[in-house]
This record gives C-alpha cells, sequence and structure tokens, in this order.
C-alpha cells in the first residue's frame, strides 16, 4: 500500500494501532545514494574499525536522503500464521518554516531505482514531510517567537498571490464577508494563513480541504477570541503536528519497543537516527547507546543468514530476493505442516502476484519472511524431536537469541556491530606486504588495480615502496602468494610484525644507535685514571 502526504494524516492512527498489535516489525528504505565519494578514501574497507566505519557512513548519511521507507507488520493472529500489512511511505524532507534541507543525488542509486520503476515525481510532490528534534525545536521558537521564514521559492510565488488577492479584496469588503483561496497544497495551507494572519489584523482564516482556505473579514475583537479557540488549526500544535510528519509514526514504533528486522540494515539505523531522532554524533559509542535504546530488539537477516549457509548444504546466494526464493523451496521445507504461514493482507497482495525488487515495502516483506523460515529453519535444527505445533515467536527469539542486536557489516574490521555489547574482531586471513622493486611512484589506487584482476584485496600504504593487503578470503592470500612469487617488481610475502611495522623498525634502528655509541663511548673514553 503506498501512502504519501496526501493522505497520511487519516491513515496514521490504524497504522499506530497495528504497530502496537505486531509480533514483530520489518523495515527497508531507499536513498538518493549510499556511500559518498567525497572525501577520497570514505569507501568501506577491511581495514576499518567500527568507528572508523561508523564515521565514514554517518557522512555518506549526512549527505544523502530518504526517499521511501518500507514498513511490513507481521501479526502473528492465530497459531503459526502471520498476517502482513505492507506500506510504501514516499518521504521528503519537511520546508515548513525551517532552515532549507540540503541533500545530494548519486547518479548510479538515481539510476538503479528507476530502473526498478521508482516513482520521483511521488518522492518529490507527495513526499511525506519529516523532521528530527532538533528541527523541531528550531521551528517551535519560530512559532513562539512570531518569526516566520517561507524556505520554498515555490511558496513565496504562492503566498505572494494569494496576499495580492487578500489585500485587493479586503478594502472594498465588509465585515464578515468571505473569499476562497484555492489550489494551496501541503504546507502552503499553513503558510498562507499564518502569514495572512500576521500582516493584517481584520482577517482571519480557516482550513476548507480539497486545497482550499476561506479568508473572512472580521473585526479586532472577533478576531481575538478566535485565536484563543482550542479547535484552531494554526495553533503551535497543530502546525508542529503537521511538519513532524512521518516523525510521527517513528515515535509511535519507538514506543511500542517492538523487534525490528531488517537485511544489512546499519545504514537504515543510522538514518533512521539522523532523520527522525537526532543529528548523528560523533560518537561510534553514543550511536550505539542511542540506537540501543530506542530499538532494543534488533535482527539482522543477513547475519542471520550468514550462519545458517555455514550449517545448512543448500546454494549460498547474496541478494534478498535469491535469500527468500532458497528458503521458500520445497525442497528445504518439504510439508513441514509446522511451518510458519505469511498471508498478505488483502490491500498488499499484488507482492503474492508479482516480484517488486528494491521497492521498500516489497523488500521489508522478503525481509520479514526470511527471518521467519530462517528461525524456523534453526528451530528444527535445535532439537532431535519434532518441533512442537504451531511454535510462537518467542520460539523464534530463543533460538535467534545468538544473533539478537548483530547487525552486519560489510567488509569491517568486524563482522558485525554489536549494539547490545562489545564488537567482535573478525578473524580475516594474515596481512601480506607488497615490497616494490623498479616501479617508482605506486599509490595505493594503483596497487589495486594491479591485484583486482586476480582477486580483490584492500591496500594501504605501509613505508617508502612498501603496501600491505587484506583480504576476507584465505584462498585468495594463497594464489596471490603464489602467482607472484617471480614477479620481476612486486614481492610478496606474509606481514611480520616485527619485520614489517615501520615502528618497530625505527625503533630497532634507535635501540641500535644509542647501544654503537654506548659502545664507541666506552672504547674511546677507555677506563678512569687513578693518581696517588
Amino acid at each position: 500500500m503506498e501512502v504519501g502526504a496526501a493522505n497520511f494524516q487519516w491513515r496514521l492512527p490504524r497504522l499506530r494501532g497495528r504497530l502496537r498489535r505486531a509480533a514483530f516489525l520489518a523495515l527497508d528504505m531507499e536513498f538518493t545514494g549510499l556511500h559518498s565519494t567525497f572525501p577520497q578514501n570514505n569507501e568501506p574497507s577491511l581495514f576499518d574499525s567500527p568507528a572508523e566505519r561508523y564515521l565514514k557512513a554517518r557522512q555518506s548519511v549526512q549527505r544523502f536522503t530518504v526517499t521511501q521507507l518500507g514498513l511490513a507488520i507481521f501479526s502473528n493472529e492465530n497459531s503459526n500464521k502471520y498476517v502482513v500489512h505492507v506500506y510504501n511511505f514516499f518521504l521528503f524532507p519537511s520546508t515548513l518554516g525551517v532552515t532549507d534541507v540540503e541533500f545530494t543525488l548519486s547518479a548510479s542509486s538515481i539510476q538503479f531505482l528507476s530502473h526498478y520503476g521508482f516513482d520521483y515525481n511521488k518522492f518529490l510532490k507527495d513526499g511525506i514531510p519529516y523532521m528530527n528534534e532538533v528541527q523541531e525545536k528550531i521551528l517551535s521558537q519560530h512559532l513562539l517567537a512570531g518569526s516566520w521564514k517561507v524556505s520554498s521559492v515555490l511558496d513565496r510565488d504562492v503566498l505572494k498571490k494569494a496576499i495580492d488577492e487578500v489585500t485587493c479584496w479586503i478594502a472594498a469588503a465588509e465585515e464578515e464577508e468571505t473569499m476562497i483561496l484555492q489550489d494551496l497544497s501541503g504546507y502552503q495551507m499553513f503558510e498562507v494563513q499564518l502569514v495572512l494572519r500576521q500582516a493584517l489584523q481584520n482577517v482571519w482564516t480557516q482550513p476548507l480541504g480539497d486545497k482550499k482556505v476561506m479568508v473572512k473579514k472580521v473585526s479586532p475583537q472577533h478576531r481575538q477570541l478566535l485565536e484563543n479557540s482550542p479547535s484552531d488549526c494554526c495553533q503551535k500544535e497543530f502546525i508542529l503536528l503537521s511538519a513532524r510528519g512521518f516523525t510521527n509514526l517513528f515515535q509511535t514504533l519507538v514506543k511500542a519497543k517492538k523487534p525490528l528486522v531488517g537485511h544489512n540494515m546499519l545504514m537504515d539505523l543510522m538514518h533512521l537516527h539522523d532523520k527522525f531522532y537526532q543529528p548523528l554524533p560523533e560518537s561510534y559509542e553514543e550511536f550505539k547507546r542511542n540506537i540501543h535504546n530506542l530499538f532494543p530488539v534488533l535482527i539482522d537477516t543477513k547475519t542471520v543468514t550468514k550462519s545458517i549457509w555455514k550449517q545448512c548444504p543448500f546454494p549460498r546466494v547474496s541478494s534478498l530476493l535469491e535469500v527468500y526464493a532458497v528458503l521458500c523451496s520445497s525442497s528445504l521445507n518439504p510439508k513441514d505442516p509446522t511451518c510458519p504461514v505469511i498471508d498478505l493482507a488483502s490491500d498488499c497482495s499484488r507482492y503474492a502476484e508479482k516480484k517488486s525488487p528494491h521497492e521498500a515495502g516489497y523488500d521489508a516483506f522478503l525481509c520479514g519472511s526470511v527471518l521467519l523460515r530462517s528461525a524456523h529453519l534453526l528451530l528444527c535444527r535445535s532439537t532431535d524431536d519434532a518441533v512442537e505445533a504451531d511454535p510462537s515467536f518467542s520460539h523464534y527469539l530463543t533460538v535467534l537469541a545468538v544473533y539478537l542486536n548483530k547487525v552486519n557489516v560489510i567488509r569491517g574490521g568486524v563482522s558485525s556491530i554489536n549494539f547490545s555489547g562489545e564488537d567482535v574482531p573478525c578473524q580475516h586471513p594474515p596481512l601480506l606486504v607488497v615490497h616494490v622493486r623498479g616501479w617508482p611512484g605506486l599509490n595505493e589506487r594503483q596497487i589495486y588495480q594491479e591485484f583486482k584482476a586476480l582477486c580483490r584485496f584492500d591496500v594501504r600504504w605501509l613505508s617508502k615502496n612498501q603496501f600491505i593487503l587484506l583480504s576476507n578470503k584465505f584462498n585468495h592470500v594463497r594464489r596471490v602468494l603464489r602467482d607472484y612469487k617471480h614477479h620481476p617488481h612486486l614481492r610478496v610475502s606474509v606481514y611480520r610484525h616485527w619485520r614489517h611495522s615501520p615502528r618497530v623498525n625505527c625503533l630497532l634502528q634507535v635501540s641500535g644507535i644509542v647501544a654503537l655509541w654506548s659502545l664507541l663511548a666506552f672504547v674511546l673514553g677507555g677506563a678512569p685514571c687513578c693518581s696517588f
């Protein structure tokens, strides 16, 4: 089900109710870009510590924005049956009286989403507004101070036209006479009313719906009575409610404390924090604490399925859609009566009939379905006896306990970020060191390109004419050591800290110099003479 700014408010009460009754929630997001290329060397690397990876990703999150958020609400209505309500929310940053939001578009990301049918008109024209707590505080201060700023050039043109119409009309109008302003959309309904009320003390405004606002000429006394009415739509609370937009649902999601499921969900979590909660902190540990407080139970299906692939004899696949297809195959689940039944709600049935990869709602549905099927597979393998009829979601959480709050990291010094404890370093193959001879001026990028054709390594400069290579595959290390054994310019060997570390070499050199000078001083100085 698609939800935009035009129908979000009246869907919000039902959405809140479904969130509270859910067994768990699955989430997926689409962005205007993924990894920023500014500054240079911002790409993920196996050398990255968790804090380094976080700071790189933080720069990307600050540059890009969310175009679509998919939410799949899984309700365990009876026995082992799950009914799923799926929503596609088109989002667009709030422009109501706050500092204009800037964001970047990645050409490859835009092209990728366009290829899969993403509707950018809905994103731009019907995107649901949102703001974080800092932006809301700024807007609230502006409302209290009575200072109002219209960010959009388009909105300023609409306002100018409306003010001109009202100014011409009011000069000849009698008290209690009215006029209608038409073709106002979104925030323009608020902004026109606020600006007119601030500029003209003898007018009152009221929205009529269907992009219309009624303007009435009133006496100052009548105006004062109307301003104190609790139902006035331009009161601060109503304006903030509208400006918060999707953030209202995010706050319900946080309060519900339901298990939140994603697939490779680190960037999703960072955008949730930055766009709807608070700007991302510089501290990696603070970010971890904040996310754990917001979402105490996280399950990354990438972390879960990586482990299952090691245990189960079936083909390894990478994409979420392929994982879903494997887990749904009849060979893996041969008529198991206890396997969870997943039914799409009637207004989301198109996902049962047609694949829609990289549509946020569809990917959220796949993600939740992969979780249930993976958990059931783990439950079946965790006991020698038959699985009891109709296992509950709490049974699944029990077998998933080892994976909870561990969010997958793509190419890093850790395989996952542990939001409820210490991060565990990866067990990578040994480092390799490349010594360059007779090939002056080589840099990290050129070394990377040299080995790229054979296998993928991450590269770091070590010292003059020396580079370190790091891979996550042992067979790549063996291949390079074998194939570069007789290379005329590159000598590759296993890195030994005591031999190759610049710090150790420097310490040995300094120690050698000190020892040499001490020996010379002893030889040249001789033994002290004694006089009688």
